[in-house]
């Protein structure tokens, strides 16, 4: 069996693993990336790119679907070319993902391996049954894979994963959705807009990642109107059949159902891809998922020379923060023993739904008890949002009491892939309710929604007086 000595052995081809390659070979240092599965990242390949592929069409169907709101009729009736739509959701995305698969091919290819790495020891793998690598450091950037819960275990060949939707030659007539989480909701949503039967399964009372309960109560609400939201039930074991997928539920009323779809999607999160690594080799204290303690600002397990990066720490699984994750464990394991801590970013998290969902910064169930003020604004009267008829939702943004900082900020209305950003930018720039309320706002635009919740924190902060007069100054339609 042959053996490669390296400085660094890198475990994952992805976003994260790509990134610690960079910064290993930037610092002089000799890498390995070890890949078993395909090349191109998760992200390029069965995430953010083929979904907002699926959801461009949608958005498409659902202009021409709403436009008699506007006065606007198109002649003859709505029709969805179901091959035509999927065709370029894999058309699009084999081209993204090919510009990744080129990106790591071009890597020298003394600096990749294909096959399954397992530890050995803490700082020494093996490939297969053929290579040994003895490595000064590892950074483990295996990424994530797609959950299935039991239920489904006897049917796993019949049902789809996230992964196998765009995959799909055609859309189906019905498709049950098993989660109301971000994939979930963004893929269920989505099939729906482009005339697919689909009905959303949870046993819990969860719509999207929110937790500020106002929000919650709005989104739920607001999207109940347009999606068939199945909350609160018990999955029993399913069927397969001729005609599709047999469900059967129990409701909380302890009544049981039964439907029959065509396709079932389960989309109920993903989990790290720990299994086969051989983490038990390493010294590493495991918890109850397989996974060893990582420290967020260092990438390192404990004082061992391994790096977790990217959706395996099971944290922020977001391309962003993979891709920080992996230039800090690329940088640290070069630095190893002499490790250095990152400040991180302010933490985003967008999900594509229509309305839009974001969680910047501060999370409502994270705030100083005690220490805060929120200042919220509903975008159901909204002047711009009503122009566009697109008039849901409901904004909350929070600050500190005593600095007035604003800390964080949950939300679900139009628009708020941008404004998500504005906010998170002014969190990681500490800025105060009264310096933001000084900055521009245009009319009309959504932005103007901001300003209303800004205007709201400064008067629960008691400092509407720290704030010049033309910052208070309203517009028609806010």
């Amino acid at each position: 069996m042959d053996t490669l000595k390296v400085d660094v052995a890198i475990i994952g081809a992805g976003t994260a693993g790509l990134n610690a390659r960079r910064e290993v070979e930037k610092r002089g240092g000799r890498p390995l990336v070890i890949e078993n599965g395909p090349y191109g990242t998760t992200c390029a390949r069965v995430g953010c790119m083929p979904s907002k592929l699926l959801i461009a069409a949608a958005d498409a169907a659902h202009a021409i679907d709403t436009a008699p709101e506007f006065g606007v009729r198109a002649a003859g009736v709505l029709r969805v070319d179901g091959a035509a739509v999927m065709a370029r959701v894999r058309r699009e995305r084999d081209r993204f993902a090919g510009f990744m698969v080129d990106a790591t091919e071009a890597i020298p290819a003394a600096q990749r391996l294909r096959g399954h790495a397992r530890f050995t020891g803490p700082t020494t793998l093996q490939v297969d049954d053929r290579v040994r690598v003895a490595a000064r450091t590892v950074v483990v950037a295996a990424g994530s894979q797609t959950f299935v819960p039991p239920p489904f275990d006897d049917i796993r060949d019949a049902i789809m994963v996230s992964d196998d939707v765009f995959e799909l030659h055609d859309l189906p007539a019905s498709l049950a959705v098993i989660g109301t989480g971000t994939i979930a909701l963004e893929l269920g949503q989505a099939m729906q807009r482009l005339g697919v039967r689909v009905a959303f399964f949870n046993p819990f009372e969860v719509v999207g990642a929110f937790s500020d309960p106002e929000v919650k109560r709005v989104a739920h609400r607001d999207l109940a109107t347009e999606l068939d939201l199945r909350l609160g039930v018990e999955m029993l074991a399913p069927e397969r059949g001729d005609g599709g997928i047999l469900l059967r539920w129990r409701d909380a009323e302890g009544l049981t159902h039964e439907e029959r779809f065509a396709r079932v999607l389960v989309a109920a999160g993903r989990r790290p891809s720990v299994a086969g690594l051989g983490l038990e080799t390493t010294g590493l204290p495991l918890d109850a998922s397989g996974l060893p303690p990582v420290h967020p600002q260092t990438a390192q397990c404990g004082d061992a020379p391994i790096f977790f990066a990217g959706d395996i720490d099971g944290t922020q699984p977001l391309l962003h923060e993979a891709a920080d994750e992996g230039r800090i464990a690329g940088e640290n394991a070069m630095r190893w023993p002499d490790v250095a801590p990152h400040e991180r970013r302010t933490p985003l998290a967008i999900a594509f739904t229509d309305p839009q969902m974001a969680v910047v910064g501060v999370r409502f169930a994270d705030l100083p008890a005690g220490r805060h003020a929120i200042g919220t604004v509903s975008f159901e009267d909204q002047g711009r949002a009503r122009v566009a008829g697109r008039n849901r939702g409901l904004v909350r943004i929070y600050a500190e009491t005593g600095t007035c900082t604003l800390i964080g900020a949950e939300m679900f209305g139009p628009g708020m892939e941008h404004m998500a950003h504005l906010i998170a930018w002014a969190v990681s720039q500490r800025m105060t309710v009264q310096r933001a309320l000084a900055m521009p706002f245009y009319h009309p635009v959504l932005e103007e929604g901001l300003r209303t919740a800004l205007r709201d924190l400064a008067t629960q902060l008691r400092v509407l007086g720290d704030c010049r007069a033309e910052d208070l100054a309203e517009s028609p339609g806010e």
